[in-house]
């Protein structure tokens, strides 16, 4: 009879062992593991959070900003994300003339440009969150630009774009966003993001020029009507597909820093991005002064005007 006790008390007592051991590593229910994966899908890197949202964020704080699709009017008519307003970056710029001329797809001058936000309903008290097809031209990167041009300093990008955003299974529409028109004032504007071509001409040998365009245009393409072929003297060549991923979201800031470096670049250094007419070299310079390069400037006037004027010289 007592070894029939002991017996008991012994398989009573490797039971409640069991018992706690398993509950030191249960299994994870399925509501923490999708706090997990929500937690994950929101972090991102310090640098990159300073140009960059994701999905899960716009998702989540849709109704508490402003949105820009910044694609062509054609694209944002086939579906875009729910409320957003479209400006192509040809918008906001001065397309007077044609692409070689002096002054072509700059930016509007600083009155027209805050009354044109102002028609897109942006007043500056909002977050903005500009989105377009990545690593396309972009397009969301150069909108990007002009609003911290303008002093928009709560303006960011949709990493990934709106590919991204449909991958998600969010809801899209077709319908135009109308918002009631907003009162923008720009104080002025931020000269230190810009260059122009007597600034660069001025300065040569004491700058750093990056070339954003494609290795076959830094070697003297002329696929968009560029009057010459070629590149700035002394530009280094850093295609603007090479900051991507192979998903179309844009590299970590270790990943981007190193790129830069490896192609010449030191943080301290006076830095001018040019690409055909400064869309793509926006972006890249405003991926540039998030991870580091802090004295980065897009010279939006770019190779159209610089192959236009026959008295700048041209590297090939």
């Amino acid at each position: 009879m007592k070894l029939k006790r002991a017996l008991v008390v012994f398989v009573l007592l490797g039971l409640l062992i069991s018992l706690v051991g398993c509950g030191g590593s249960k299994t994870p229910t399925t509501s923490e593991k999708n706090s997990k994966e929500k937690t994950a899908a929101v972090q991102m890197d310090a640098q990159k959070a300073t140009l960059m949202v994701n999905v899960q964020w716009l998702k989540d704080n849709l109704d508490k900003v402003d949105v820009i699709d910044a694609r062509a009017e054609t694209d944002y008519n086939n579906g875009h994300i729910m409320g957003a307003v479209n400006a192509p970056w040809q918008s906001l710029c001065n397309m007077q003339g044609k692409p070689g001329e002096a002054g072509w797809g700059v930016v509007l001058p600083q009155d027209e440009l805050a009354a044109k936000l102002g028609t897109l309903g942006i007043s500056g008290e909002k977050p903005v969150i500009v989105y377009a097809q990545p690593p396309g031209w972009g397009e969301d990167g150069c909108v990007l630009w002009i609003l911290k041009m303008a002093g928009i300093k709560d303006a960011k990008m949709l990493d990934g774009g709106y590919a991204t955003w449909q991958a998600a299974g969010n809801e899209s529409s077709k319908d135009e966003a109308k918002p009631a028109a907003a009162t923008l004032k720009i104080v002025g504007m931020d000269e230190s993001l810009t260059a122009s071509t007597d600034f660069i001409t001025e300065n040569l040998g004491k700058i750093k020029i990056v070339d954003s365009r494609s290795e076959k245009e830094y070697k003297g393409a002329t696929d968009y009507g560029e009057a010459r072929g070629g590149h700035l003297p002394g530009a280094i060549n850093i295609p603007f597909e090479s900051m991507f991923n192979k998903d179309n979201t844009l590299k970590d800031s270790d990943q981007l820093k190193q790129l830069f470096i490896k192609a010449g670049l030191k943080p301290g250094d006076e830095i001018v991005t040019y690409c055909t007419a400064g869309i793509r070299s926006g972006h890249m310079a405003l991926v540039l002064r998030a991870v580091g390069f802090e004295n980065a400037r897009n010279y939006d006037a770019s190779f159209y005007e610089w192959a236009g004027n026959k008295s700048l010289k041209v590297d090939k």
